[in-house]
């Protein structure tokens, strides 16, 4: 399978179909629990439940987001919308610490008065066959993010993998519940799913901040970008790297170094043919190039202007 770097159109592609995909599993999913704990009263089940339905809430923003991100700039937004699908993830976030905050309320209510599990038959099969549609869909998101950037992908993929851990922990609860009669096994494993949450939502607000404050992109990235650059003998030099992501889209600019004596068209071809070269290994990328006389410029000024070493 090619690996080849995708284009603005095949990433908006690819993050809007797994984003319906992974609608079309939650809208399952909160079908099927929604039955089964109407007839077992397990909280366990009621647990997963409550985080499905959730899931299925941020996965209606989060294909909301990745549409929104793809849209071209306009006069209001001249770097785009990318940043909807790190807001998307924000607000998913809040909705699992809101999921974790049932759950755990309800677990702490049944360890401290302990309920026997009906149909517990019917509720096992229910959650094995949410743990089968939650590993497919993480399969189809992981695939989709080792090919694109989506930070809402990554947060939608963040709800599914604590939803996996917590449709476990529920078969574990409602097993021991319902087959061993330890009843207060249901509310512990309900209990385990909140905290597993919480934990998810850390890692999702982690990301989604990110972005937001404009965090560099990976350094491998850097690197990467910077061995571009200097590809071309005529760029000696690349200082004032800088690189942020925004949803589907990353921004770079940078200042490169040529020879003092080179004609206006000269430096704007090798700025033209470095610019070219390292779209084709970042197709999405928004980049700004600001040639220098090697040597000859001067400290650029501004709020994030260069800085003249210190003296020794």
């Amino acid at each position: 399978m090619s690996t080849a770097p995708l284009t603005q159109a095949q990433t908006a592609v690819l993050t809007r179909r797994v984003s319906t995909l992974s609608v079309a599993v939650a809208v399952v999913l909160v079908t099927a629990k929604g039955f089964a704990w109407w007839a077992s009263g397990s909280v366990a089940l009621l647990a997963s439940l409550a985080d499905s339905s959730l899931d299925l809430l941020a996965s209606l923003i989060t294909l909301y987001a990745v549409r929104y991100a793809v849209a071209p700039p306009d006069a209001e937004h001249r770097f785009g919308h990318g940043k909807a699908e790190a807001f998307a993830s924000l607000m998913q976030g809040g909705l699992v610490f809101a999921s974790a905050a049932l759950i755990g309320r309800e677990a702490i209510a049944g360890l401290l008065k302990p309920q026997p599990i009906e149909a517990g038959g019917w509720a096992l099969a229910v959650m094995a066959v949410s743990v089968v549609l939650t590993v497919g869909l993480i399969s189809v998101q992981s695939w989709v993010l080792r090919r694109t950037r989506s930070i809402a992908v990554t947060g939608d993929r963040a709800h599914y993998a604590a939803d996996l851990g917590s449709n476990l922990a529920s078969m574990a609860g409602i097993a021991g519940a319902a087959l061993l009669g330890l009843h207060w096994l249901d509310a512990a494993a309900g209990l385990l799913v909140a905290a597993w949450l919480l934990w998810g939502a850390i890692g999702v607000f982690r990301e989604a901040g990110n972005q937001l404050m404009d965090h560099e992109l990976p350094e491998e990235d850097r690197l990467k970008i910077l061995a571009l650059m200097t590809e071309d003998p005529r760029i000696t030099d690349v200082h004032q790297l800088r690189t942020r992501a925004s949803g589907p889209y990353i921004h770079i600019q940078m200042h490169a170094d040529l020879d003092p004596d080179s004609s206006l068209a000269d430096a704007h071809s090798a700025v033209v043919a470095a610019e070219k070269r390292v779209l084709a290994a970042f197709p999405a990328a928004d980049i700004i190039i600001h040639p220098d006389p090697h040597g000859r410029a001067e400290p650029h000024g501004g709020a994030f202007g260069e800085v003249e070493p210190a003296a020794r």
